[in-house]
């Protein structure tokens, strides 16, 4: 059996989430901003660029809003609800303020096994696998939101009408 000593960082879950929450908000700025560019002085490319950079930041918000809702035991409500504040221009600034007040961001990565009845569940043992492993869990984030940001451009924007 090998034994793997997990590795102090200083990304706690409330910086992690606060982090990417902010950054979406600031993304959002960016796409409008492009937008504007776009319809009000032809600027085709900028929406392919801040639509781009506001895609990718959506997806690791939506991700970080997963990762930090099972490592804090948020019901899947919550996590969902969470990831949804995404596409609602700026509403992940006010979520994150309130989970703050409430203290659904306190605390730090759960690296080991409690007495909670759900942390032998295998998403837990996952999750706990996954934090012991940093880079692991950083390089899986990132290859795996570029696949799906990948594969949604290959799907293009949806057509309407």
């Amino acid at each position: 059996m090998t034994v793997v000593t997990p590795v102090a960082t200083p990304v706690t879950p409330k910086r992690l989430y606060r982090g990417l929450a902010f950054a979406e908000a600031v993304t959002w700025t960016i796409l409008i901003t492009a937008m504007i560019l776009k319809y009000a002085a032809g600027v085709e490319w900028a929406v392919l660029v801040g639509g781009s950079i506001h895609g990718f930041v959506f997806l690791a918000y939506g991700f970080s809003a997963v990762l930090v809702g099972v490592n804090q035991r948020w019901n899947l409500g919550r996590i969902a609800f969470a990831v949804l504040t995404a596409i609602v221009p700026y509403a992940t600034v006010p979520f994150e303020a309130w989970l703050v007040k409430q203290g659904h961001l306190d605390g730090e990565w759960r690296l080991e096994s409690g007495d909670h009845p759900d942390d032998d569940s295998w998403v837990n043992r996952m999750l706990r696998w996954f934090l012991a492993r940093p880079i692991l869990l950083t390089v899986v984030a990132v290859v795996g939101i570029a696949t799906v940001f990948s594969a949604l451009l290959v799907i293009g924007p949806p057509k309407v009408g």
